[in-house]
């Protein structure tokens, strides 16, 4: 398996497959307002509807989530599982996490707020699912702007790998985000959040018996900003 993932052609797949919610909402948009629906199936047809806006943005927010929590999930499972070529997917996971989140906020600027920008302060002092959606956004800023190799050079790896752990805030942000947006249906934010929940429980059960083993055993452990952030 480790041999399959590490195949460098199968990175173009795996970005095509990333990349599809998006472009299932752009052929949604130029047809008829149809979208192929990713959650029911290849062949699913779902109607934007009256408010096709809120589809969009409720659609993407959605997927933002779902990376963050799939970049979250590389560590464990490469762990768990004995494949630590899983390791060379998590930078794309996390930056179509972000490339998500972006199309969700501009569609919140654009086509909500028509760039006003006034009213959007406003919106983000008053309405506290707005604050801390925003909250989540800026975090997930410098995680974009710094996940590549030049930048943990430049960073150093140990101060690479404590900026890279917002990404639990931006987690949780989003979480706390859509929660407190939904009405009715909390199914799917209780969802996220266990998963996340279980998620960052496994990092902190890691960091406890990290901390428990002898002095001697912690510094032989080879350093690895690849492995340990994030």
């Amino acid at each position: 398996m480790n041999s399959f993932l590490s195949n460098k052609w199968l990175k173009v797949p795996v970005f095509l497959l990333c990349a599809l919610p998006a472009l299932a909402l752009v052929w949604g948009i130029s047809h008829n307002g149809y979208i192929q629906s990713i959650d029911r199936g290849p062949s699913a047809l779902v109607e934007l509807g009256a408010d096709p806006v809120a589809y969009i943005t409720h659609s993407t927010g959605d997927w933002t989530i779902r990376f963050l929590i799939i970049t979250l999930a590389i560590t464990p499972f490469r762990k768990l599982l004995s494949l630590p070529a899983l390791i060379r997917y998590r930078r794309m996971f996390g930056l179509f996490a972000f490339f998500y989140v972006c199309i969700h906020f501009m569609t919140y600027i654009w086509l909500y707020q028509s760039f006003d920008f006034h009213a959007i302060w406003a919106d983000v002092a008053k309405r506290k699912f707005i604050t801390v959606g925003f909250i989540g956004f800026v975090l997930m800023i410098p995680l974009a702007i710094t996940s590549t190799k030049g930048w943990i050079r430049r960073l150093g790896g140990k101060n690479w790998t404590w900026l890279h752990r917002l990404i639990y805030f931006s987690a949780i942000a989003g979480v706390i985000h859509y929660a407190w947006l939904v009405k009715s249906d909390e199914t799917k934010p209780l969802e996220y959040a266990a998963m996340v929940g279980i998620l960052l429980l496994y990092r902190i059960v890691v960091w406890i018996i990290g901390i428990r083993k002898p002095p001697a055993v912690r510094a032989a452990r080879p350093a690895s900003v690849t492995s340990e952030s994030a």
